[in-house]
């Protein structure tokens, strides 16, 4: 049996066409849509109109059996520009929740309602994290009890840090069913277009990805059909009944929507880490002090090859973690938590030597890496912080319920 670490001819040619647009639409604007602070809706209808965001494309990635197109797909997006990027695949997110916990039916209904078409393109959100509930998602407040005479679920509390949230077609909201349960007496929630007692009254100012439209999202009394519990009510009923009765429970919506993007999201901090690296090697290359170029010096050339290095590095864990998703190979030892892990430090301390080496240019914003630094840091804490993703590869490999 062969092994052979590199891309197939299909891999190469999507890898390349995304880095075109990118390279062609995204970095040309990037600096703009940052100041702007404003979600980039005619980069987004680009890419619709090109291919490149919509339900066609994202049905074609998660058909890839290798596991490997998301990842290369993101990381040429985000190596374009981290605040674009994210406006582009925010969306992604959601659609993973649909993934994790919806039927066939629903994924059919709604995943290509978070998209739109090119000549009105949609936005979807995925609705998890609440201002007393992070990473601790068994904290969650946010409630759904169940009309049985109206088949209705009535939704009530506060999301917050929802990437797309209120500028949404569609919102999947994570809610507690059964609040005895914890974390397993959870459900997720699709809220469609229009719906009455949804409300995102602000847009959240952030240090970084400032493209990307973040925001709270408060639930009045929200009321949503019986189809919209993602999974049906059939089989929340019997995943409610194992875990009253001590059994094995099959995971919680937003465990498994984050299993399923920690890879995607590894590599979208490996794009921005490639763009600060390759940003600080041309400048090495260009930048003269005492009659010669910078890059000569050891100090500056050995940190240069260390970027490199971490770079190729956090990327096989990615691709790992990737490919092991998609093929239903276990994580015994938390393998995609390491890559998102592994990927979001890199992209922190690239950046950060970026500028250094660009030294007072690179402080600047006539330079992107003062850019790339602010969009970086997010990726050492959403989506499971730096910490977790420790705690989760930590119990994985020593089997202890580590606090």
């Amino acid at each position: 049996m062969s092994f052979s670490l590199e891309l197939s001819e299909e891999h190469r040619d999507l890898r390349d066409w995304v880095h075109g647009f990118a390279e062609k639409v995204i970095r040309p604007a990037a600096a703009e849509w940052d100041e702007r602070e404003e979600t980039p809706w005619p980069i987004i209808q680009e890419a619709a109109k090109v291919g490149l965001y919509g339900f066609e494309t994202v049905a074609t990635f998660w058909a890839d059996d290798t596991g490997l197109s998301l990842p290369i797909a993101n990381e040429e997006l985000f190596w374009g520009d981290g605040g674009i990027g994210m406006a582009i695949f925010g969306t992604t997110l959601a659609v993973a929740g649909i993934f994790a916990a919806g039927t066939p039916d629903q994924m059919a209904e709604w995943v290509p309602q978070c998209y739109g078409d090119e000549d009105d393109p949609k936005v979807g959100a995925f609705c998890s994290s609440e201002p007393a509930a992070g990473s601790d998602v068994s904290a969650m407040r946010t409630r759904a009890v169940y009309d049985e005479a109206k088949d209705e679920w009535v939704l009530n509390g506060q999301k917050a840090w929802a990437t797309n949230g209120g500028i949404a077609n569609v919102h999947v909201v994570q809610a507690v069913v059964d609040s005895s349960l914890g974390s397993r007496g959870q459900a997720a929630f699709i809220i469609p277009p229009g719906t009455k007692g949804l409300e995102a009254p602000g847009k959240i100012k952030k240090h970084g990805l400032r493209a990307s439209h973040t925001a709270d999202v408060f639930l009045d009394d929200v009321r949503v059909p019986g189809s919209c519990l993602l999974g049906g009510k059939d089989k929340l009923d019997e995943k409610l009944a194992r875990a009253r009765e001590g059994g094995k429970a099959s995971g919680q919506a937003a465990m498994k929507t984050f299993e399923l993007s920690r890879p995607t999201v590894g590599a979208q901090a490996l794009g921005i880490a490639r763009a600060s690296y390759e940003h600080a090697l041309e400048y090495a290359k260009e930048r003269e002090t005492f009659g010669r170029p910078i890059i000569d010096n050891q100090s500056i050339a050995f940190t240069l090859a260390d970027m490199r290095m971490e770079i190729d590095a956090a990327r096989l864990l990615v691709w790992r973690a990737a490919w092991m998703g998609r093929n239903d190979v276990p994580f015994t030892a938390g393998e995609g938590s390491m890559s998102k892990l592994k990927a979001g430090r890199v992209a922190t301390w690239a950046t950060e030597r970026a500028i250094q080496i660009l030294g007072g240019n690179g402080y600047t914003r006539e330079f992107p890496v003062e850019r790339l630094h602010r969009d970086a840091k997010i990726y050492d804490i959403f989506e499971g912080t730096e910490q977790i993703q420790q705690l989760v590869v930590a119990r994985n490999i020593s089997g202890r319920h580590i606090r």
